[in-house]
């Protein structure tokens, strides 16, 4: 009788013990989005060194802007890794999602690009030019334009201009509003595109040979890895946000990208 109800109480501990196992295996796999190209490759990086401490990601990858923050606060991800803090904070503003940012990832110099043109100077009157859509993005190209001296924007636009605020066009340029992954496949259909460093490597461009005009790096747009408000405190966001700020994600970044990618950290 005794010895049955030792092995009952085995086979419950063995069971629970099983559970346990099981249960912070689960807590310890994420799922992070991320858009192609360097998002991608850098959160490869990662996801190996993340494993060494316990965590392991599930890198979910998606082709536009739109989708990993719907994602994200629909519970479908944990975390997502591909946008600058002004976009997380205008989708906090305009779609109410309950996301925050933990920590700064890395910077993309959004550049200009031209199959025709060497210069925004030879631009004619009447030119087009593809911004991005999106109102961060298209924003940001804006007073890319505006600090290479091609138009003027409202003194009071600020990260939010939009193609309503310009009042200074001196050569009539067309503003030509596209999905920020689809400019450079429009590359050829316009005089002149601001294309953001993701997808314009994903492309093939290179932005330091290949732009005719690039962002200063050290501006407000830096990547950052999100996460919804309810999570901030789980194990997990520590671990990954020290995988992607060490040496190894470091060197990675500064060796693959030559400079068009810059860590912050």
């Amino acid at each position: 009788m005794q010895r049955r109800f030792i092995l009952k109480l085995a086979a419950v501990i063995g069971a629970a013990t099983l559970f346990a196992t099981a249960a912070a295996h689960a807590e310890d796999t994420i799922k992070v989005g991320v858009t192609g190209g360097p998002h991608a490759q850098i959160m490869d990086v990662v996801k190996t060194v993340a494993a060494k401490n316990g965590l392991n990601i599930k890198i979910v990858e998606f082709s536009d802007y739109v989708q990993p923050n719907a994602a994200l606060a629909s519970g479908d991800l944990d975390a997502n890794s591909y946008q600058h803090d002004p976009y997380l904070q205008a989708q906090v503003k305009d779609r109410g999602y309950k996301l925050i940012r933990i920590a700064d990832t890395v910077t993309y110099p959004m550049g200009i690009y031209s199959k025709k043109f060497k210069s925004l100077t030879e631009l004619q009157p009447g030119a087009k030019i593809a911004v991005p859509n999106d109102p961060t993005n298209g924003a940001r190209a804006l007073l890319l334009l505006q600090k290479q001296g091609v138009l003027k924007l409202r003194a009071d636009a600020g990260l939010r201009a939009t193609p309503l605020d310009v009042v200074d066009n001196p050569k009539k340029l067309k503003i030509v509003e596209l999905d920020a992954a689809q400019i450079p496949r429009s590359l050829g259909d316009v005089d002149a595109a601001a294309i953001n460093t993701n997808f314009a490597m994903e492309a093939g461009l290179k932005p330091k040979q290949d732009a005719i005009a690039i962002e200063d790096p050290k501006g407000p747009y830096v990547n950052v890895i999100a996460i919804r408000d309810a999570d901030k405190n789980k194990p997990w966001v520590a671990k990954l946000v020290a995988a992607y700020h060490s040496p190894q994600v470091k060197q990675f970044v500064d060796s693959k990208f030559g400079g068009s990618v810059i860590t912050s950290w």
